[in-house]
């Protein structure tokens, strides 16, 4: 997560969500949820990313190609906006189940309709659900309840039903240094898909966010592995027998009333 700033300035209370204004980058908007930094958006420019795991998501999607992405979780919608700035012939889908952080996100993270850009309110899992066979390039899961992604949204059942739709999956977990739910979602990735990789500061040797994808076709680990190394905030790839062997005998996660 991003670190957190005690002479920020409180630009907007709203409920639980707080804006604060970022005093080492005057532009900068930090979006906090109750005690968890939710997003963070430059008004100046779109494409800065200050969270470090979105960093590292935009280097799987680049090295990927994917260009229509359905983004599940929205808050400020930094990364679709990120992307649908580099992309303008691209797609970006958002989908955010509380319309309250839109609402904060168009009032005071400069949230605007934009070429290539689309968000909606709804349930993540229902609008994949929703979507034809082969309809996106790539989905990025990164919702919360708390500081746990929503378990609906990443059990066996709604991961294989997201391969359907798209070649390539994203997971953004803030995960305990014991990987416990990095285990569960990698161990789903790995049925729904032939590759999964983890991307994780000190190859994840310790409590933080772990970005999981999981892919149809390899990916281009040594890209990948030199660039995530390269990012201000260094990341180190799993995969292969080191995944394996992290997921052990670890069971995925599954839908209520199945297995």
């Amino acid at each position: 997560m991003a670190r957190r700033r005690a002479q920020d300035i409180v630009v907007a209370r709203v409920g639980e969500l707080v804006v604060e204004r970022d005093p080492a980058r005057p532009t900068g908007r930090l979006l906090r949820q109750g005690d968890m930094d939710a997003s963070y958006v430059d008004l100046a420019d779109v494409r800065h990313l200050e969270f470090d795991y979105l960093r590292w998501a935009r280097l799987v999607l680049r090295a990927a190609g994917a260009r229509r992405v359905l983004h599940v979780g929205g808050a400020g919608c930094a990364l679709a906006r990120a992307l649908a700035d580099e992309d303008r012939e691209g797609r970006q889908e958002v989908v955010e189940i509380d319309p309250a952080v839109l609402e904060v996100a168009r009032e005071h993270l400069g949230l605007r309709r934009a070429p290539g850009l689309r968000v909606r309110v709804g349930d993540g899992r229902e609008r994949i659900a929703a979507r034809p066979d082969d309809s996106h390039d790539a989905i990025v899961l990164d919702a919360f309840v708390g500081a746990r992604v929503p378990r609906h949204l990443v059990t066996l059942e709604a991961l294989t039903d997201a391969a359907r739709v798209a070649p390539l999956t994203l997971v953004n977990l803030v995960d305990t240094r014991a990987l416990d739910d990095t285990r569960a979602v990698a161990a789903s990735l790995l049925r729904a898909y032939e590759h999964v990789v983890a991307l994780g500061a000190r190859g994840l040797r310790g409590a933080g966010n772990v970005v999981l994808a999981g892919a149809a076709a390899p990916l281009p680990a040594a890209r990948l592995e030199s660039a995530a190394a390269a990012d201000r905030s260094p990341a180190r790839l799993v995969l292969g027998t080191d995944l394996a062997r992290l997921v052990g005998g670890v069971q995925p996660w599954r839908d209520l009333g199945v297995g």
